[in-house]
């Protein structure tokens, strides 16, 4: 029996939101309720504050829509667009909150962002607001349906739009207000320096999407903006990490959060990193019968390809590189995520960069050898140790010694 067949009726009775019988990690008539305030009929014209709000598609690509978005409300909806606050909040309010974000279809080149028409300009600024901005659009037909995707969060309806409107003015950043002027400057270098003057990652990723960087400028969807910035911001850091001297013995780290175990092992190495994923049956992604388990990994000078594992490898690497920077040490990383029965939305990169890096603000325990960090991490995993092990390409090189 599927899950979906198993909701309603005594079961639900019975649970009542919070013990999660029909196997989900997150009850969907929660989820119903706490956004059906936003599932109001729009009809074809909508007034809200965009949190903001700004993707960009990649089907079609060099020709993309793009998708302003906004909630049917006004004021302070920056919460629609904060990664760090969903991080602590249920699931199911996190969904409401992301599939009440309505998106106006828009259709573009993405050249059309280096010399962009006045509407596309104000989309731009539009997308480098720090702070909400009141959006008017008028849909051609009523917006309909959702978005899943394994790199971003949940979206709402959409629906192609006849006209966007933006009716409050942007809140730009001086920062990124002056790199979104310098048309001399690199993208990558503008990345950079746009985070080490604070702004966030998810920010950034938005400014790149919305092709308001760098010299050669374009569109970029956002699943590439992410995980773009993701890297140039891990190799900017670990440039700095490899100087350090070696972390003094075995940490080991742990986060457990809904549907999800986050492991972390720092063993006293140069830098080499490795990033694992296994998922149960019946999990986003993994819809078989058996668990499966993927890992990909780097040493001291890292890659040059991209990773088959996909968009998390560079989130989780980016929350390791910060770590390690804050600690002015470097280590060989082994990272490894267990994924759970019921745990079926895709929720998006932010999410493993988010828990890794609240994992990694924790105490880790130590431990004098590599067996020991290793048994202390089988009591807090569900699946046996074995099975990572023999998916890992980091754990031989360290008992080998040949880092």
């Amino acid at each position: 029996m599927n899950h979906s067949e198993r909701i309603g009726g005594d079961l639900c009775v019975k649970c009542r939101g919070g013990r999660y019988l029909c196997g989900l990690s997150y009850c969907p008539l929660l989820v119903r309720q706490l956004s059906a305030p936003f599932k109001i009929k729009i009809g074809r014209e909508l007034y809200g504050s965009s949190p903001p709000s700004f993707f960009v598609g990649r089907a079609g690509y060099p020709r993309v829509r793009l998708y302003p978005a906004a909630p049917p409300e006004v004021g302070d909806t920056s919460v629609y667009e904060n990664p760090k606050s969903w991080l602590n909040m249920p699931l199911e309010n996190f969904l409401a909150l992301r599939l009440s974000l309505y998106r106006a279809s828009l259709q573009r080149r993405v050249e059309d962002a280096f010399n962009p028409p006045r509407d596309l300009q104000e989309l731009q600024l539009l997308a480098l607001s720090q702070s909400p901005v009141d959006t008017e659009v008028v849909f051609e037909k009523e917006p309909r349906g959702a978005y899943f995707n394994e790199y971003t969060p949940p979206m709402g309806p959409a629906a192609p739009a006849k006209s966007v409107r933006v009716v409050g003015q942007p809140k730009i950043p001086k920062r990124a207000e002056r790199l979104y002027g310098d048309r001399d400057v690199k993208a990558s270098e503008a990345v950079v320096e746009m985070y080490a003057s604070g702004l966030d990652v998810s920010y950034i990723s938005r400014a790149l999407s919305a092709g308001a960087l760098g010299r050669n400028r374009r569109l970029v969807p956002t699943r590439w903006a992410i995980t773009a910035v993701d890297k140039i911001l891990s190799d900017y850091l670990l440039q700095r990490v490899r100087e350090f001297p070696e972390i003094d013995g075995y940490y080991l780290y742990a986060r457990r959060t809904v549907g999800n175990l986050f492991i972390a092992i720092l063993a006293p190495s140069k830098w080499a990193y490795e990033w694992g994923e296994a998922f149960e049956p019946h999990t986003v992604w993994n819809p078989g019968d058996s668990v499966v388990i993927e890992t990909d990994y780097e040493l001291y000078h890292g890659r040059r390809d991209y990773p088959e594992i996909g968009g998390c490898y560079y989130a989780a690497r980016l929350a390791m590189a910060e770590a390690l920077y804050r600690m002015r040490r470097q280590a060989a990383a082994i990272l490894w995520r267990e994924v759970y029965t019921g745990f079926t939305i895709p929720t998006g990169v932010w999410w493993v960069r988010e828990n890794v890096r609240e994992m990694l603000r924790g105490e880790p325990a130590r431990f004098d050898t590599l067996e020991d960090v290793l048994e202390a991490a089988s009591y807090l995993m569900k699946l046996p140790l074995e099975n990572w092990l023999a998916m890992s390409r980091i754990v031989p090189l360290l008992k080998s010694r040949l880092l």
